[in-house]
């Protein structure tokens, strides 16, 4: 039996996405994020994105506890949760939390992943999952005009 989500694609957003989606509200983050909450793609999450997400609200921009709840909700309730059974180690170092998108994206089997990170943009492909930066999936999902 067919469903809402059928056909459409699976994308993992990198925390950097989220964080600039919620803390400036223009640009291409946050029209992707508009874009998931209307249903154009079908956001895949995990527990650990949701943590890290949290984490630099609170830590870095100093969200009240509250508003930072209220944001970890939504994500879960937009999302499809995924949970790793899976721990990648491709990334070391200050980068060892990207291994944590990476792990979302295999897992939940994604169309392609989205990260303004520059290690993730690097790999550009990890097991068969494009990386693209946001610009680039605004493209793809309609939401920019193409390049000439």
């Amino acid at each position: 039996m067919p469903t809402e989500n059928a056909g459409k694609l699976r994308i993992v957003l990198d925390t950097n996405v989220y964080i600039s989606a919620f803390t400036h509200p223009q640009g291409p983050p946050f029209r992707l994020w508009k874009q998931a909450r209307s249903g154009t793609f079908r956001l895949l999450v995990s527990p650990a994105i949701v943590r890290e997400t949290a984490g630099v609200l609170r830590n870095t921009f100093a969200w009240a506890e509250d508003r930072i709840i209220r944001r970890a909700k939504l994500l879960v309730r937009l999302g499809e949760v995924v949970s790793p059974a899976i721990t990648l180690a491709v990334f070391t170092g200050a980068d060892e939390p990207d291994n944590r998108i990476l792990e979302c994206a295999v897992t939940g089997e994604a169309d392609v992943i989205v990260s303004g990170d520059h290690g993730l943009q690097r790999l550009k492909v990890y097991h068969s999952i494009p990386i693209i930066r946001p610009i680039d999936a605004l493209r793809t999902l309609g939401g920019l005009p193409s390049r000439d």
